[in-house]
């Protein structure tokens, strides 16, 4: 397994651990962003830690799904490892959905992965999907877990980075008093 001090260099490295003023999808404020998106473009590197993420998964699987946009490439790699099929949700309309044809089969076990987790309600909204289609949760895995809250998600998540990183709201965010421009990089 790799060790955590590994994970934060690979996303130093491709310049995927990014710092300045950011506004997170949550719409929450943060001085520091995972753009995993950096990491992901490089096969081999995605290749080793959803390897090493599917390595922690040892209860059957009968499918992974995650939620658009970020979580796909990762779900797709993690299904791979574990030799089952992947699909994702993406929001229609503001709320999380399975579109084109996708299908949970009732008690199918079912794994939901995400690149980072930030407040968690990405994933909880793919746990309402799961639920919804009557699928069984089987697990949560991230990359990274950049929470610092405790999640209520009703399985803890496995992940190969948990990062301490405040966030903030606007009227309290202390870049915004500082004046330092405001970049919104995410996907919602």
């Amino acid at each position: 397994m790799m060790r955590e001090d590994e994970v934060l260099q690979i996303f130093k490295d491709k310049k995927a651990f990014l710092e300045g003023h950011f506004k997170l999808s949550s719409g929450l404020h943060s001085k520091y962003y995972l753009q995993s998106a950096q990491v992901l473009q490089y096969p081999r590197i995605m290749q080793q830690l959803c390897e090493d993420l599917a390595s922690r998964f040892s209860q059957t699987v009968e499918l992974v799904i995650s939620p658009a946009m970020g979580g796909i490439i990762v779900g797709q790699e993690i299904a791979r490892n574990l030799k089952t099929r992947a699909i994702f949700c993406e929001r229609e309309n503001g709320i999380m959905t399975l579109r084109r044809g996708f299908k949970i089969k009732k008690e199918e076990k079912v794994l939901i992965i995400e690149d980072v987790i930030t407040t968690g309600k990405s994933v909880k909204e793919v746990v309402d999907v799961v639920e919804k289609e009557g699928g069984v949760l089987s697990g949560i895995g991230a990359l990274v877990n950049r929470s610092n809250e405790k999640l209520e998600l009703g399985i803890k998540p496995e992940v190969l980075l948990n990062l301490e990183i405040n966030t903030y709201r606007q009227e309290d965010c202390p870049m915004c008093k500082q004046g330092i421009p405001l970049k919104k990089p995410g996907s919602r």
